[in-house]
């Protein structure tokens, strides 16, 4: 197995953001990201830059943070004892893109890395990431679109690639104490190591880079369509959704909580209004109803 090549990583990271950035600016037309750079007492920092009260994005963050450490919270070494006693360092591209129109969907994309040191000992190392996307009203040209980005990204990488990756996003986000997918899916891995590092970055780099092909069109085909306060109320009861899975199910929220990751940009993923309401039931036959009768079930769009 190779051996990490941990600037490549990072310096791959810090260009994603900039390009990230310069695209939704670009697609959004009117408001610009503000960066908030903070440096971490325990070992590291990051650059978070958030973009609000845009003319298409109600609140858009994009994050970098490269975090060290002496030891690994509990939450790291929970499913890896081994990891006990390490040094480590984590780095990685974290975004959510939260739209005005509620026939834009709501976005998610992560790229990350991964290395936990001993001295004596190789080095414990993994890449992970994925995207996937949340709509409120579905369309199915949409859905194809999103996922056959996705499909093609993985076809290099091997035919078992976007299957696996697809079934493990279905999986991961699920929202168990309602029986529930948070949207329709994408792509999610992780404890990728094999077969060496330039595989592996490969692949993380694709998935990166591929994210903005898979969002930006459905972007443009859906921020013109008109809306009232029906289709917006139930946007904002649905990202009661995104609400709950990020604060009591996601394993990056913890990890961030846990390793004394900056509170603010752990939960720059929430969205900057959301609502409840008890016993929701939407009407029969209704495009809120098709939301989850037709859109939020695991199937293949492609």
């Amino acid at each position: 197995m190779s051996h990490p090549h941990i600037d490549q990583v990072k310096t791959f990271l810090l260009d994603l953001q900039d390009r990230i950035c310069s695209a939704l600016e670009a697609a959004d037309g009117r408001a610009r990201f503000v960066e908030d750079a903070w440096q971490r007492p325990a070992g590291g920092g990051g650059r978070s830059r958030v973009l609000g009260a845009g003319a298409v994005f109600e609140q858009a963050g994009v994050n970098f943070s490269h975090v060290s450490g002496d030891s690994l919270p509990a939450s790291a070494t929970a499913h890896r004892p081994e990891l006990a006693g390490r040094r480590f360092e984590a780095m990685g591209v974290s975004l959510v893109i939260h739209p005005e129109n509620p026939y834009v969907p709501t976005s998610h994309a992560n790229v990350r890395f991964f290395i936990a040191e001993k001295e004596g000992e190789e080095p414990v190392w993994w890449f992970g990431g994925g995207f996937d996307l949340t709509p409120y009203y579905g369309f199915d040209e949409d859905c194809v679109h999103w996922h056959s980005v996705a499909r093609d990204l993985c076809a290099p990488f091997g035919a078992e690639t976007y299957p696996k990756y697809k079934k493990w996003c279905d999986d991961y986000f699920y929202l168990k104490h309602r029986s529930e997918p948070r949207g329709i899916g994408g792509l999610f891995f992780d404890d990728l190591n094999t077969p060496d590092f330039a595989q592996s970055f490969a692949l993380m780099q694709a998935v990166g880079n591929g994210y903005l092909d898979a969002y930006l069109p459905i972007v443009g085909r859906r921020k013109s369509l008109p809306w009232g306060e029906r289709e917006r109320q139930f946007q904002l009861y649905r990202r009661g959704r995104y609400v709950e899975f990020n604060l009591v199910w996601d394993r990056g929220t913890l990890f961030g909580l846990q390793s004394g990751g900056r509170t603010e940009s752990i939960l720059m993923s929430m969205p900057p209004l959301v609502r409840w309401e008890y016993g929701y039931t939407p009407a029969a036959g209704s495009d809120e109803e098709r939301l989850s009768s037709h859109f939020l079930t695991a199937r293949d769009w492609v």
